[in-house]
């Protein structure tokens, strides 16, 4: 399932504004992440096109089953790298970041290379 950063980083953000938001519109993900409402709207048709969330006639959106298992990966990712950088050091804001940028690009058998390590480490 190939989705570009962008679609990623959408669907983590509508996942963990599911956790702490009874409802998820577009105007909570564009305060979220700094964005323009418009351009919001532009990544919410193109995610519901694809079939990665359902938006309800009042605005709220929820994840499809696809957009919610790209989310929990990515999501997983972010908080294992980040946690993990922190362990070695990192200062935490710089491990956030990094952590946010790894994630997209790492392979899955790098990914679960690092995650039994680190799973030993505790």
């Amino acid at each position: 399932m190939v989705v570009n950063e962008s679609a990623e980083n959408y669907l983590e953000t509508i996942l963990m504004l599911s956790q702490s938001h009874p409802v998820v519109r577009s105007v909570d993900i564009a305060e979220e992440l700094g964005y323009k409402k418009s351009s919001v709207s532009v990544a919410m048709k193109n995610l519901r096109e694809k079939n990665h969330i359902t938006v309800t006639k009042e605005g709220f959106i929820y994840l499809t089953d696809t957009g919610k298992e790209i989310a929990e990966m990515i999501y997983e990712r972010h908080r294992l790298l980040s946690g993990w950088l922190v362990k070695l050091g990192v200062d935490e804001k710089i491990a956030a970041e990094d952590a946010c940028r790894i994630e997209h690009v790492i392979s899955v058998e790098s990914f679960d290379a690092i995650k039994k390590y680190a799973n030993r480490e505790k």
